[in-house]
C-alpha cells in the first residue's frame, strides 16, 4: 500500500490523493485548484487510463473538477460517490465544462486581436458527460466490495449534500489495514444537512483542516439577522441583493426565508418576492428535495413530513432564462435577489450588482467566503467604485455582510471529530500541529509571503528579491520591515498557539 498526495496538502483547493493498493490505482478525489494558485498539484504518475477508480467524498469542484480531465486523458473506470454527490456532479460538472468553454472563447476573441495563440479549454461538455457516465451512487453506511482485498463506505461528512468520509478497508499478504479519509468535514448546526457522523477506528487518517487555525465563534441568530437586514432595507424601498453559491448556501436561504415568512417577521411588505436567479441553483434546489429523506437532518425532516417543503414558500421565483434575469430589474418593489456566483467574479449576479451597487436604498449582503482579488472581495473590503461591462459604478449601496456561515468546520469541530476516535492515529496529530505551524510561520515571515506586486499572484518576497539581485548582479538582503495588518472590522481573537501544540501533543 502506497499513499502519494497530488494537491491540498499546502492550500484548501485541488484535492487530490493517489492511493496504490492490492494491485489497483485509485484516487481519492480529482479536485481543481481555485483562486491563487500558490502551490501547482502534482501530476498523477500513472496514465489516466490506468486509474481503475476515483472515490469522490462530494461535489464541490475543487474535489470533482478535473474529473472530465481525466475522462478527457484516457480514464474509464469507476467513480464512486454518494447518489446525491453523483446527481449534483452531474449538474455541476456540465456547467464547470461551460465555463471552460466560455472562457477560452472569450479570451480568444480579446487575444486574436492582440495576436495571441489560442486558448484550448481544460475540457468540453463531451468529456464531462464522459466523466458522468462513469458515476456509480452509492448509499452512506453500507460496505462496498471494490476488488479483492479493497472495500469502502461512505460516512456522512455534513459539509454538503451527499458529502462524505471515506473508509477503506485494504488486506495485502493477509495483513488488513483501514484508512480513513476525512473529507471535508462540515460545520455543526447547519441548516437542511445531517452533522457530521464520527467514524469510530482507524490505522491511518488523512483529514482536511482548512480552518484548523481558527474558531467561528459563538453561532449567530441568521433568522433574525437576515430579517433585519431584509426589514431595513425594504423601509428604504431597495433590494436585498445577495451573491452566493448555487449549491449549498443558496438553499440554506431559502431555508432561513421560509421561516422569517412563516413567523411574519417582516412588517409592511407583506408577501414580498425571493428571486433565485442561477439556472445551476434551480436545479441544485430540485436535486436538494430529491434527496431529502436520506441527507436532511431531523428538523428538517420534521417539516417534510408534515407536508411543508423547507426551502419553498410563497413569493418565491425563478429565473431560468435569460430575458427572465433582465425582468427582474425591471420590477421596482423592493425585493431579495439571490444570484450567483458567489464572489461576483461571473455570471447574472453582476448585472444585478450594476443596477444595484449605485443605490443607497439597496443593500449587498455577502454570506460567503470571498477569495483575494475577487470583485466581491474588493466591494466588501470598501471599494468606492467599481468597474462592470465596462460601466463604472459608484457603490452607494449598503454593503453587509452575515457573518459565520461556513460548510466547515471550525478548530473545535476539527478537533471534535479527531477526537472521536477510540484510539487516536498518532500522524493525525503530528500532521496537524505540522500544518498550524508552517501556516503560522508563512503568515507572519516576511520572506514566504506573497509578494503584493507579483504578477502571477504566487511570487514570494523571497523570489522577489533573489530576481531584483539577479535583474542587477548585485547582492540584496532585507535588513527590516514594518508589518501592517488588515483586516474586515471583526475583533481578532487572541489565542496562544503555543500552549494548543503543547496540549495535542499530550493528548
Amino acid at each position: 500500500m502506497r499513499i502519494t498526495f497530488l494537491g491540498a496538502t499546502h492550500e484548501v483547493t485541488g484535492s487530490c490523493t493517489y492511493l496504490e493498493a492490492c494491485g489497483k490505482h485509485i484516487l481519492i478525489d480529482c479536485g481543481m485548484e481555485q483562486g491563487p494558485d500558490e502551490f501547482e498539484n502534482q501530476e498523477i504518475p500513472v496514465a489516466a487510463s490506468d486509474i481503475d477508480m476515483v472515490l469522490l467524498t462530494h461535489a464541490h469542484i475543487d474535489h470533482s473538477g478535473k474529473l472530465p480531465l481525466l475522462y478527457q486523458r484516457g480514464f474509464r473506470g469507476q467513480i464512486f460517490a454518494t447518489r446525491a454527490t453523483a446527481d449534483l456532479c452531474d449538474i455541476m460538472l456540465r456547467d464547470s465544462a461551460h465555463i471552460q468553454m466560455f472562457e477560452a472563447e472569450w479570451k480568444n476573441r480579446k487575444g486574436q486581436r492582440a495576436g495571441r495563440a489560442e486558448v484550448v479549454p481544460l475540457y468540453d461538455i463531451n468529456d464531462a458527460q464522459g466523466a458522468i457516465n462513469c458515476l456509480v451512487g452509492c448509499d452512506y453506511n453500507k460496505k462496498i466490495n471494490l476488488a479483492d482485498g479493497i472495500c469502502i463506505r461512505f460516512v456522512d461528512a455534513g459539509h454538503l449534500l451527499g458529502s462524505s468520509s471515506i473508509e477503506i478497508w485494504i488486506k495485502e499478504n493477509d495483513v488488513e489495514k483501514k484508512i480513513v479519509f476525512s473529507g471535508d468535514i462540515g460545520n455543526l448546526n447547519q441548516p437542511l444537512i445531517r452533522d457530521p457522523q464520527y467514524v469510530k477506528d482507524a490505522d491511518y487518517v488523512v483529514m482536511e483542516s482548512t480552518y484548523g487555525d481558527r474558531s467561528h465563534g459563538e453561532f449567530p441568530d441568521y433568522v433574525t439577522e437576515l430579517a433585519r437586514i431584509i426589514q431595513k432595507t425594504f423601509d428604504r424601498g431597495g433590494n436585498v441583493v445577495i451573491p452566493s453559491f448555487a449549491v449549498g448556501r443558496t438553499q440554506e436561504l431559502l431555508y432561513f426565508i421560509r421561516k422569517i415568512k412563516e413567523d411574519k417577521m417582516i412588517h409592511g411588505h407583506d408577501h414580498f418576492d425571493v428571486y433565485v436567479d442561477s439556472p445551476l441553483a434551480i436545479e441544485a434546489t430540485r436535486i436538494f428535495m430529491k434527496h431529502m429523506y436520506e441527507d436532511f437532518d431531523e428538523e428538517a425532516t420534521k417539516l417534510v413530513q408534515a407536508g411543508i417543503n423547507p426551502i419553498g414558500f410563497e413569493g418565491l421565483k425563478t429565473a431560468i432564462t435569460s430575458d427572465d434575469s433582465r425582468m427582474i430589474n425591471f420590477d421596482e418593489r423592493p425585493k431579495v435577489i439571490i444570484s450567483a456566483s458567489g464572489m461576483c467574479e461571473a455570471g447574472r449576479i453582476r448585472h444585478h450588482l450594476k443596477h444595484n451597487l449605485w443605490r443607497k436604498e439597496s443593500t449587498i449582503l455577502f454570506v460567503g467566503y470571498q477569495a483575494k482579488g475577487t470583485l466581491g472581495r474588493i466591494i466588501l473590503e470598501g471599494a468606492k467604485s467599481v468597474n462592470l461591462f465596462g460601466e463604472e459604478i459608484e457603490i452607494q449601496a449598503e454593503i453587509r455582510r452575515l457573518a459565520g456561515i461556513s460548510g466547515h468546520a471550525d478548530n473545535n469541530g476539527l478537533l471534535k471529530w479527531i477526537g472521536s476516535f477510540e484510539k487516536k492515529p498518532e500522524k493525525v496529530i503530528e500532521g496537524m500541529i505540522t500544518g498550524r505551524i508552517n501556516k503560522e510561520l508563512k503568515e507572519i515571515c516576511l520572506l514566504d509571503q506573497v509578494y503584493v506586486k507579483a504578477e502571477d499572484g504566487k511570487q514570494s518576497v523571497a523570489q522577489y528579491v533573489a530576481q531584483v539581485a539577479k535583474a542587477n548582479n548585485a547582492t540584496v538582503a532585507v535588513k527590516g520591515f514594518v508589518r501592517f495588518e488588515t483586516g474586515e472590522g471583526i475583533e481578532k481573537k487572541e489565542e496562544n498557539f503555543a500552549e494548543e501544540v503543547a496540549k495535542q501533543m499530550n493528548a
